[in-house]
């Protein structure tokens, strides 16, 4: 577990779309652009090995791409090198932050001050969601799959802990960027959960598939 102590006030950050990672979870990523293999390397110099992972946004009336303000940093804690040099690598999630101001300099990769004010909950242990309704919840996730052609472990997922299930769908259902945005601000699990399920339910009326699984 990292501490509050550990956090740094800099970090290098990661755009990516679609690829959410939240606390107390775990995002494989395979990297193979120069500029973030560069960021890799130098994250594993520093003693917290932090990568904040962010996702980009669209202004509108433009083709231009900024940053939402808040992302979720993970600590490396497995990588393996292929022959031709590319990584695979895990982050376990930290910690939630907020973009302060993006740090210009000469690294090839985008580097931010960050603030970690408001996710303290982020670091502790694992969150309980009291009122989940896990049948129900597990019904309606079994429409969705079937709607989707997907297959998953369904005996895993009916002894998964609350968090892990509800987080690992979170990060791996087909949603939109900006819906993952939304479940990676949920300020608490059973928030996440009513978030999680409020987009189930619009995909199965909306009965399109425009996403793929990660």
């Amino acid at each position: 577990m990292i501490s509050s102590a550990d956090l740094p006030d800099t970090i290098p950050v990661f755009p990516l779309p679609g690829a959410l990672l939240l606390p107390r979870a775990r995002l494989p990523l395979h990297i193979f652009e120069p500029r973030y293999l560069a960021m890799f390397d130098d994250a594993l110099k520093t003693p917290h090995r932090l990568i904040g992972m962010i996702q980009p946004r669209e202004v509108p009336g433009g083709g231009e791409r900024r940053l939402h303000a808040i992302g979720c940093a993970g600590r490396v804690t497995a990588f393996s090198e292929t022959e031709d040099g590319r990584y695979m690598i895990t982050l376990s999630g930290a910690s939630r932050y907020r973009i302060t101001r993006e740090v210009s300099g000469f690294a090839p990769y985008l580097k931010a001050e960050v603030s970690w004010d408001g996710f303290a909950r982020d670091l502790g242990p694992g969150e309980d969601d009291a009122s989940f309704d896990r049948v129900r919840f597990l019904n309606l996730l079994r429409r969705f799959f079937a709607s989707r052609d997907l297959a998953t472990d369904w005996d895993s997922l009916k002894e998964a802990e609350d968090e892990l299930l509800i987080n690992s769908l979170s990060m791996l259902c087909p949603f939109s960027p900006e819906d993952k945005q939304a479940l990676l601000e949920a300020p608490s699990l059973s928030t996440r959960r009513e978030t999680l399920v409020t987009l189930i339910e619009f995909a199965l009326r909306s009965g399109t598939d425009e996403e793929t699984m990660q």
